[in-house]
């Protein structure tokens, strides 16, 4: 535990989590048919700068859209829950929460912002941050994988549990049920999940999103080659693979893809693997599932919450759902 004023910082990860957790997820992922690798890996600093350029690209909707519909909601959403402490789950640069922070502090009753993220760079940065910016709060950041590890701060209630910008959508259906499932068990009958989802569309607006003209989201894929070069001494050539995007009809979701231009093996000598590609085959690195209101609806219902609210930008592309546990009322 750091502490430092009005800033607290509480790291769970064991010391070799990032070594330990890379090393089974490559090994697991690049063994299986068809292979995948975890998008968590995208997002060293050099991937988390690309996914900040993403966010301001013309293509990339998601961000304005969850945007409007905090600026619209966020006074409502600080009336509703009055919430004493904002967690937030993946908060990264924490830049959409000063939304809610704002509103809730207009409203009188925030007391705490608690930050939960798997990096503890961004955590310090963005914690303290927060703390100078509004001053007599009080920050409690947490550096944790809430996928294998999701334990809620013990902070005063009633709190505003805050997991945006639809990274929901990363989980496929059996993942989001676990993960439903546990947070409702962290959860206290006073707690309040806001939720952001992203909206089937047409494939066009949904496919663009994901393969930009400028070549970001490419650069941003391929970055996970890099991460294996540099952390595994792996041989990976990123140019010699293509950025591949595509509309999952039937799962209606976006996959992301890295599928090889050439023959080609990739050596890993840190795990003893070599990875044989001939031109076409491909590594899935993404899929970011689009939802509809009565399947998310049911989702939800099934893991124990009741959807209390459903908001959509003016274009009905994104949704924030507030929902609680079964019984709490709003």
């Amino acid at each position: 535990m750091k502490a430092s004023g009005r800033f607290t910082l509480d790291d769970r990860l064991p010391a070799d989590y990032f070594t330990t957790t890379l090393r089974s997820d490559v090994l697991a992922g690049l063994g299986a048919q068809p292979r995948t690798l975890p998008p968590k890996w995208f997002y060293d600093k050099r991937g988390s700068d690309l996914f900040e350029q993403i966010t301001l690209l013309p293509e990339y909707y998601p961000t304005r859209a969850e945007q409007e519909i905090l600026v619209e909601r966020a006074p409502e959403i600080a009336a509703l829950t009055r919430a004493v402490t904002l967690v937030e789950l993946g908060s990264g640069s924490s830049r959409k929460t000063r939304l809610l922070l704002d509103a809730l502090s207009a409203e009188g009753t925030l007391r705490r912002y608690a930050p939960l993220d798997v990096s503890a760079t961004a955590l310090a940065e963005a914690g303290r941050a927060v703390g100078r910016d509004y001053p007599g709060l009080h920050v409690s950041a947490t550096v944790a994988d809430f996928e294998t590890d999701l334990v809620l701060p013990p902070e005063a209630g009633p709190r505003l549990v805050a997991f945006l910008g639809s990274t929901i959508g990363n989980f496929d259906s059996g993942q989001r049920a676990s993960f439903y499932r546990t947070l409702a068990g962290a959860m206290s009958q006073d707690d309040v999940l806001l939720l952001g989802a992203d909206l089937v569309k047409d494939s066009e607006t949904l496919v663009r999103a994901y393969d930009d003209a400028a070549g970001v989201t490419a650069e941003f894929n391929k970055n996970v080659l890099h991460v294996l070069n540099r952390e595994l001494c792996a041989d990976f050539e990123p140019a010699a693979f293509d950025h591949v995007a595509l509309w999952n009809e039937h799962e209606e979701r976006v996959e992301m893809h890295l599928r090889s231009r050439i023959a080609q093996t990739a050596r890993i000598p840190a795990l003893g693997l070599s990875v044989e590609f001939v031109g076409g085959d491909s590594v899935r690195t993404e899929l970011s599932c689009k939802f509809r209101r009565d399947s998310l609806t049911a989702e939800l219902h099934a893991a124990g919450f009741m959807v209390h609210h459903w908001w959509t930008d003016s274009s009905n592309r994104f949704a924030l759902l507030l929902t609680g546990r079964r019984g709490h009322e709003l």
